[in-house]
């Protein structure tokens, strides 16, 4: 929790807590001056004086209400300004985040702590800015004004206070577990609906609707259930702190009544002592409720924190080397480079070793598992070599900074991805300064002109969220032109082929022939037929390459190349 507060502006936060005391301070004073007129204005009906005090009571209260609304200002813009830099490091903690460190979080996890996790701090971080603050003085204060009033009555404490402790200790016992386990049913919640929100198609495809609506309702039962139980138990604190307050009332009237038949007590001094034994009870009160939150938020602070100090597995070097877009001297190579996943036994890919350069198409084949996305996905640094060397342009990769080195990387992933907005915006994302003719051009090698130029808007047709309202192929196509648009040394085409037809499929694979003369290629695929004309192709199997060469070699000598071809192409069809 410590941690989370130091990103506080502590100017701020000390101006709230100025005005939280002028306001204690204020509302100390005001039962002392009731007492002043009950005792030296009513009794001795002096008019004047009661006017003269009721005035000056008017203009304390008038500073309490401004120092109220100070406090209350303040706070709540320190608590929003914080909640505003967690959710902005929580958010670019997750952006930088590699992918396994990602995958140990998950997406449901990482939203919850970004929203529900992030507004329990905001919540305490106000509480703590008005009625910490507030709680503490105003019971050191009043408790100190009650005995100056009268020190027998203030016997009456030690039989309320131990009750209050004993209630809110009760209170905080029972429901401080169950706040806790309240954030993790969140993240249960967030997990099942985000899974069905993803997977809607395919619900709907298996008639899995009331199966989904079962399971949604079983964590949403769950949650429902836990937050019913701890604030039943929390809505606890305020009838007992009634009745509390009620028979500490009680008694006071009963015991100052005898004493004010003594002559021992004025009037005005017990209106004051019972004033200030309420200020008492509700400091407890209050303080109480902080306590009961502080355990949720701390829970919330743990969560936070948890990320924010996640380790970064992938870093740039103190001195990066500079490099800069080669064109024609593009090279990429693989110097005997190993992965293991962490935590895993085995490399998930071992001794892969090529090089390749400007012009250049290679290729990966294997079956499912063998490695293929692992493989591309060490070029852009979404992993780091276990051992050997990845080189782009004569550097090592680790050697060069993550953005320069992912600036000459046009990168299409496995799953196409499109972002809500235009079609425009879409392509801009890989190039900001791309011109109209530029992105036409890249839509054109795409073979995605032709449905964009029939769109009604064209270039400034809607995108949904995730490109929803696009076909598979048609994702992909723009996916990929998306890529192009992006000057780079070596483009990865990780299965981007796979919802094409043959014949766009191979309309486009001519067409990057014809247009990347002075990049280098790289192209993950299922179909044969995808990479016949690549100049090198890499056979995977278990994270092995079992096969180097061309189409034409392979075929010839490699027997895992010669299964995977027979099993798509007619012999005659692979000549």
């Amino acid at each position: 929790m410590i941690k989370v507060v130091k990103k506080m502006s502590f100017t701020s936060a000390l101006v709230a807590v100025g005005f939280m005391i002028f306001q204690v301070i204020a509302d100390l004073y005001l039962p002392s001056m009731t007492s002043n007129i009950i005792d030296n204005g009513v009794a001795r009906g002096d008019i004047d004086y009661i006017w003269h005090i009721g005035g000056v009571m008017m203009v304390i209260s008038v500073i309490s209400i401004i120092a109220a609304f100070g406090n209350a200002f303040f706070a709540t813009r320190e608590s929003q300004r914080l909640g505003k830099k967690l959710r902005s490091d929580i958010y670019k903690k997750a952006e930088n985040l590699s992918i396994d460190k990602f995958g140990n979080y998950g997406a449901a996890s990482l939203i919850t702590r970004t929203t529900n996790d992030v507004n329990q701090i905001q919540r305490v971080m106000q509480m703590f800015l008005r009625l910490m603050i507030q709680a503490p003085i105003m019971l050191l204060g009043a408790s100190f004004l009650a005995y100056q009033k009268d020190a027998q009555l203030t016997k009456v404490f030690f039989v309320v206070i131990p009750l209050v402790i004993i209630a809110v200790g009760g209170i905080m016992y029972f429901a401080v577990p169950l706040f806790r386990s309240m954030q993790k049913k969140t993240d249960r919640i967030n997990l099942v609906f985000r899974e069905e929100l993803t997977g809607v198609r395919v619900i709907r495809a298996f008639n899995k609707e009331s199966y989904e609506t079962e399971r949604f309702d079983q964590a949403n039962r769950d949650f429902t259930h836990t937050a019913i139980k701890v604030n039943t138990i929390v809505a606890l604190m305020m009838p007992l702190m009634t009745l509390i307050m009620s028979g500490t009332n009680i008694g006071i009237t009963w015991f100052g009544g005898q004493y004010i038949a003594d002559m021992q007590l004025q009037v005005g001094n017990m209106i004051a002592f019972i004033t200030y034994a309420m200020q008492i009870l509700i400091s407890f009160m209050l303080l109480s409720m902080i306590f009961v939150m502080v355990p949720r938020a701390q829970a919330s602070a743990d969560r936070i924190n948890e990320v924010l100090e996640e380790t970064d597995d992938i870093k740039d070097i103190n001195q990066p080397e500079a490099i800069s877009l080669s064109k024609a001297d593009a090279t990429l190579e693989f110097d005997h480079v190993n992965f293991r996943y962490a935590d895993a036994d085995n490399l998930a890919l071992e001794d892969v070793n090529f090089k390749a350069k400007a012009g250049q198409t290679v290729a990966i084949i294997g079956g499912t598992g063998a490695g293929k996305t692992t493989f591309v996905n060490l070029i852009p640094r979404l992993h780091d070599t276990s051992s050997g060397a990845i080189r782009l342009n004569g550097h090592k990769i680790q050697n060069i900074k993550q953005y320069d080195l992912r600036e000459l990387i046009g990168f299409v992933p496995q799953t196409a991805v499109l972002f809500r907005g235009t079609i425009r915006e879409n392509m801009r994302y890989g190039n900001q300064k791309v011109t109209e003719q530029q992105i036409w051009q890249a839509l054109k090698i795409a073979q995605a002109d032709d449905f964009v130029s029939q769109m009604a808007d064209g270039l400034d047709s809607y995108v949904e969220q995730g490109g929803g309202n696009f076909s598979g192929g048609q994702r992909q196509r723009l996916a990929i032109a998306r890529a192009l648009i992006k000057q780079a040394d070596v483009y990865v085409f990780d299965d981007s082929f796979s919802a094409l037809d043959f014949k766009t499929d191979a309309n486009l694979r001519q067409a990057l022939q014809e247009e990347m003369t002075e990049a280098i290629t790289v192209i993950v695929a299922q179909r044969v037929s995808t990479i016949m004309d690549a100049d090198l192709i890499l056979v995977l199997e278990a994270g092995k390459v079992v096969g180097k060469g061309t189409h034409k070699e392979l075929l010839a000598n490699n027997k895992t190349y010669q299964e995977i071809a027979y099993s798509q192409l007619r012999e005659e069809d692979l000549t």
